[in-house]
This record gives C-alpha cells, structure tokens and sequence, in this order.
C-alpha cells in the first residue's frame, strides 16, 4: 500500500509540472533547435509555427468567443503566440448512464521539445458529482518525450459509482434454469450497483521503429462497498460471482499489462488522418492482490481518412475494440461491454455495460464535417454494432446489437483540436439517450 501511495504523489506531481508548464506554452517565444539537430530542425520548427498560425487564423474558438464579448474593442497581436495549450472549464455532461454531471475539468495538450514530428501530448483532471449519485475524480496523462522515444499513460480514479446492470449478454433470450434467464436478462430489466471504485494505471511504451511501439504496465482496480440497494430477489451480479467464486461484497483485479500499439494520428484529440492501433494482453494474478487469476486478449483500431485536401474536418472514421477472455475469470464489473473501453465513450445509443461478456467486440463508422466556415461548429453522423457471448450458449460474433445517431461539435480550444460534443443515440429496446463529453469519441 506504501509502494501505491508513492506512485501516487509521483504521479501527481508529474501531472502538476505537465500543467503548470503547459500555462507557459501558450505565452513563450519559440524555443531554439537543438544544437545537435542544427539548422535543419530549426527551419522545421519555424515552418510547422507558420503552418499553425495559417492554420488558426482561419479558425474561431470558445476563446476567440470570450475576447469577442468581454473584451471587443482589443486589437489583436502583431505577433504570433502559440493559443494555449490548457482547457479549464466546467465539466458539464449527460448520458443515459450518469445522468447529468457538474464539475470542473483540465484539459491540456503540448508538444514536447523541438523536434517537428513530436506527437502532441495530451493529460487531463476532472472532478465531478452526477445526478445520479456518482462522485468522480480522475487525472489521466498521453505523454510522448521528444522524438517520441518514449509514450507514458496512465491513469488514477477515485469515485463513488454507481453501475448500471442489464445482466450478461447480448441480449438473447434462453430455455435454460432460472438462474440462467435471470442471467441473460433477456427483457433488458435494469438495475443499479453501488460501490466505491478506485484505479491505478499505469504503461511505457519505447518506439522501437517510426511510430511503432512496446510496452508494459500494471493496472489496479479495486471495488468495495458492492451493493444492489432494490433488488429483493436473486440478481445475476449474485449469480455470476456464485458461478465464478467472486465475493459480492468486493473485489480487486490487479494484473500486468503487456501491449503493441503503432500511431500515425496527427492529432490526439480529433485526428483527420492516420491510424491507431493496440494489442495486448492483461494478467491478473492473485500474488498481486486480485481475487482471481486471469488472462485477457485487447484490441483498438482506429482509422481517419479525410476527405478534402483544402478543408480536412471532413473526415470518415472507423473504430474497432474487442476484448476476449482467454483463461480464468474476470469480476462482474470488470467485463469488457458497451462503454468498457478505455474512455468510456463506446456503445452510444445504451448506458454502459448494456450489453457485456467475457468475450466482446465493438465497431462503429463515424463521418464528421464542419458546419460553419470558421470551424467553430461542426457535425457528426455514426452507426456502431455490438456483440458479445453469454453463457447459455450465444457465441461471439453470433448475435449484432445496433446503435446509431448524430451530433454537434463546438471548438473549445483550437491549439489542441479540443471539441465539445453534443450527441443524442438511438439503440434497440427503447434505448435512446442524449450524450455531451469534451474530446471526440475516438
């Protein structure tokens, strides 16, 4: 426990540095070349800066929209600064699975050195309260060193949950026992768990080739204080941790974490060109706290193709994640389903964990395209299917669940391309639901 609150400040105080520096990022003169890279990277440097001043003078964001209503009358800068890099604003939010959220959030986004070709690192911190009783805190961080010799993520989440739970499945009925309908939940009955959650996150990626990179980490994710405060008959939270030997008071899924990921997006945040791609695989191992061993297959891959060389915001997207239990057994909550993936944002159209099983895929297209000509406000249209296995025989890939809808984007800041996102979803079984977050989807 000493060793985790450790990581904790260490963590903290790199996330302090990150932000602080990234306040001055958006005031300082253009830093000078490295003398070992000579000439060559400082002309580089000189004319990606252009390139971004061309490149933002044509673009109108909730900043320019601040300056334009409390101070209208200031002429602008003869010379360029660099927008800043930091996003401060309240983070308001609402979807079918939180209700509505207020708080405050940080979003912040910088390159690091001098080298051109550095991918942009992003990290962000929110705390928040929802309508439905869920008190969250995060601060996460995308961090690559100059060159992109080295890329750290990681995350740390303190909260108060509480987890909707549609039973397991994709959706299908079955003729089995009772236990397995109620298991299956078929008529997509909801209920809601109540727990305090904590995580820790860690992984370090080294580019062994151009954007090719290796990594390794440890993941903790801690649940106490389970409960189903309305359900008075057998819920299949109950059942599966019967079946699989989990408590149903707690439980911790502690592993290490073993992934491949190769990037090519030109931008964290909303990319109009590139790929993403990750493999890896998770360990769960009882000698490091978790309740029960565990090995898990997970992969994300994302592409961007625009469609325009002179307005390149029309872009078409495509996601795929999928997450597939290879041997032991994963806690309830921890199975990978609808908004399971990394940023919580997959599945619009259902509440998270809609539809959820030990083996899980996830695809969605995405086409996005400006609106108004200073790029302050744009659109999306998506479709997504789902699928996953149950336990009453339905196979992977066997049964689709749809969900589809469309959107508007607001630019909040657009130094790193950072969007507010207003979606509304449509899914089967009444499903519907209006979505707000900051930061594209994928």
């Amino acid at each position: 426990m000493k060793k985790i609150q450790h990581y904790y400040k260490a963590a903290a105080m790199v996330a302090g540095i990150f932000l602080s520096t990234g306040y001055a990022f958006g005031q300082v003169a253009p830093t000078p070349a490295d003398t070992v890279k000579g000439k060559k990277a400082e002309r580089l440097e000189i004319k990606q800066q252009k390139g971004q001043a061309d490149e933002f003078a044509g673009q109108y964001d909730v900043g320019d929209l601040f300056k334009a209503i409390f101070h209208p009358h200031r002429k602008p800068d003869t010379v360029f600064k660099k927008p800043s890099g930091i996003t401060i604003i309240p983070n308001v939010a609402s979807n079918p699975t939180i209700g509505s959220q207020i708080g405050i959030k940080a979003v912040a986004g910088r390159k690091l050195g001098n080298d051109p070709n550095t991918l942009l690192s992003v990290a962000a911190t929110s705390a928040s309260i929802t309508t439905k009783g869920i008190i969250y805190f995060y601060l996460n961080h995308n961090i690559y060193t100059p060159g992109n010799d080295w890329n750290f993520q990681g995350s740390l989440v303190v909260a108060k949950m509480v987890s909707p739970d549609y039973g397991l499945g994709i959706g299908r009925g079955n003729n089995g026992s009772t236990e397995d309908q109620i298991l299956a939940n078929a008529a997509r009955k909801g209920r809601a768990l109540h727990s305090y959650y904590y995580n820790l996150r860690e992984k370090v990626y080294k580019e062994v080739q151009k954007n090719l990179f290796v990594g390794a980490g440890v993941s903790f994710d801690m649940r106490s204080h389970i409960e189903d405060r309305n359900s008075t008959t057998l819920t299949p939270y109950e059942i599966y941790n019967d079946r699989h030997g989990f408590s149903n008071g707690s439980y911790q899924a502690n592993g290490l974490l073993f992934n491949v990921q190769y990037t090519s997006r030109d931008n964290q945040n909303r990319a109009y060109k590139g790929i993403y791609v990750d493999a890896g695989f998770r360990v769960n191992q009882e000698w490091m706290g978790s309740s029960r061993n565990a090995l898990q297959f997970t992969t994300d891959f994302r592409k961007y193709i625009s469609l325009s060389s002179t307005h390149p915001e029309h872009v078409i997207a495509f996601w795929n994640w999928g997450s597939y239990l290879l041997a032991g057994n994963v806690p309830y909550l921890e199975l990978p389903g609808t908004a399971r993936d990394g940023s919580f944002r997959s599945g619009r159209g259902y509440v998270g964990q809609y539809f959820k099983g030990t083996n899980y895929n996830y695809s969605e297209a995405e086409y996005r395209f400006p609106i108004t000509r200073n790029k302050f406000l744009s659109g999306v249209a998506f479709f997504n299917l789902q699928t996953a296995n149950d336990e009453a025989g339905t196979k992977l890939f066997e049964v689709w669940q749809p969900g589809y809808g469309g959107g508007l984007r607001v630019l909040f800041n657009k130094a790193t391309r950072t969007n507010l996102c207003l979606d509304y979803a449509w899914g089967k079984y009444g499903a519907r639901g209006f979505f707000l977050g900051l930061n594209e989807a994928f």
